[in-house]
């Protein structure tokens, strides 16, 4: 069998959004998967909505979701005088024709088909008739001949044997009066010319397979494998919208998501191997295939996303996650935490394995250690100031005094002198660990508030402990 070989094909008029995402992913590891190649093609035909800010948008997000691709991005636009060179070519086998048609004929015959009760569409006028009667001065368009009857069938790997009726089909556009190629026509020249072998797409495009498939049969060209994948819906069932996270994969990134965590998620967002939720790029891409495409809608849900997430930051590496936090502080525009956190790295590395279990977004890792590097007087959000009440501050106030004793300040000795000061008092440990939390981090959640302690130091626990006792 011929090396396998597939594409993504984006148009750059905005982000690289998520369902896109996804298509490139399960694209690239059906290449990966067959050992084959995925190519790249930015379908900038619009040139009004094209733009390179997109196209570099499409290529940012590609690289932070780890998605390589074999050679340099095509451009489509970029070969337009080879779609106008295939189009001409079909005119002079007979499977495509000059079109004189004006606009206003065009809607005359979009009315009377309507009034017809039939589809508005172009009837075919130009198709057999001689050249020379075309009128002057006018500019054709190039028609492709759709077969007037039979089936066009679509062999689909997700949706099945799909069978399309050629007569309700019309005679569409390939080549524009300005020599410029309709998408369908660029789309079928282009994947032929690369060579690729498998299309993986939304099954908005299935009705497109059709009339593409008429234009291979035309000029005689091998129809590449299809699947045809559902489209990503919101946990409501309706169409995946921003307000469900139809989102670009740059909006993940400042959200806080891993991209190891969105490759997972989305891979299994209509994919399926058993009922494994868990597993590693290597092991997509070793059981990955197009059989286990689900034909079923895919609904888009956060809260499994936050789960994902959250195991594998609790998975990774402190000194990798360091520097996804330090860059997403910077990418959201938060320079007090790009600046706490550069300025406290040794803290920040000893501190992440206590705080990742307890994260499920690297924006809320950044939270969690700003206790580290937050200046005085801390500033203390509402649950945990309610915990520090006019009894909780005298408390404090013999903390304070038991702390100031110690010859020694490490978790132990921390430890047992809270321990008998708790004793002492007839309290639970809680009782005195709570309200400590919230004088020293001006939160509720923390790692142990003793690790705490040792890790922002005597000198700093002392000041801050201060500041709340004499807040009363």
């Amino acid at each position: 069998m011929s090396q396998i070989v597939t594409r993504f094909a984006p148009s750059p008029t905005g982000y690289l959004h998520i369902g896109g995402a996804r298509t490139a992913l399960f694209s690239w590891a059906y290449a990966k998967s067959k050992g084959g190649k995925m190519l790249l093609r930015i379908e900038d035909t619009d040139r009004e909505r094209s733009t390179e800010a997109a196209v570099v948008a499409l290529i940012n997000g590609l690289k932070w979701l780890g998605l390589d691709w074999d050679g340099e991005p095509v451009s489509q636009f970029g070969r337009a005088g080879r779609h106008a060179e295939v189009a001409r070519d079909l005119v002079k086998a007979g499977h495509a024709y000059y079109c004189y048609s004006s606009p206003a004929e065009l809607d005359q015959m979009r009315e009377e088909a309507r009034a017809a009760g039939k589809p508005p569409r172009y009837n075919g006028y130009w198709r057999d008739r001689d050249p020379s009667e075309a009128p002057a001065g006018v500019s054709p368009v190039i028609r492709i001949k759709a077969p007037p009857t039979g089936d066009i069938v679509v062999n689909d790997h997700v949706q099945g044997k799909v069978v399309f009726k050629s007569e309700n089909l019309d005679d569409f556009i390939i080549l524009r009066s300005d020599g410029t190629p309709t998408y369908m026509h660029a789309v079928v020249v282009d994947d032929h010319d690369m060579g690729v072998t498998h299309i993986i797409r939304g099954d908005d495009h299935l009705t497109n397979a059709a009339r593409q498939i008429v234009i291979y049969n035309a000029m005689g060209w091998a129809v590449p494998e299809m699947a045809h994948i559902p489209l990503i819906h919101g946990p409501d069932g309706a169409k995946l919208s921003k307000r469900h996270g139809a989102l670009g994969v740059e909006a993940y990134r400042q959200m806080g998501y891993l991209p190891e965590a969105v490759r997972n998620y989305l891979a299994r967002l209509g994919w399926s191997h058993g009922d494994d939720e868990i597993f590693s790029t290597d092991q997509m891409v070793e059981w990955f295939s197009l059989e286990g495409l689900n034909k079923g809608a895919a609904r888009f849900d956060f809260v499994k996303l936050e789960n994902i997430n959250g195991h594998y930051i609790r998975e990774a590496a402190p000194a990798y996650l360091y520097g996804v936090m330090l860059a997403t502080a910077a990418e959201i525009g938060r320079q007090d935490d790009v600046d706490g956190l550069s300025g406290n790295k040794d803290t920040v590395l000893s501190a992440l394995p206590e705080l990742q279990p307890r994260a499920k977004t690297v924006l809320e890792l950044i939270d969690l250690a700003q206790f580290i590097y937050a200046s005085r007087p801390l500033s203390i959000d509402a649950a945990a100031s309610a915990l520090l009440t006019s009894d909780a501050r005298s408390v404090l106030h013999e903390m304070a005094e038991t702390l100031r004793g110690l010859n020694e300040w490490s978790v132990p000795a921390i430890d047992g002198a809270m321990r008998a000061l708790a004793e002492a008092k007839g309290l639970k440990l809680g009782k005195l660990a709570q309200p400590l939390r919230a004088a020293l981090t001006g939160r509720t959640v923390s790692p142990g508030i003793f690790e705490v302690m040792v890790l922002i130091g005597r000198e700093e626990s002392m000041a801050r402990l201060q500041d709340q006792i004499s807040a009363a």
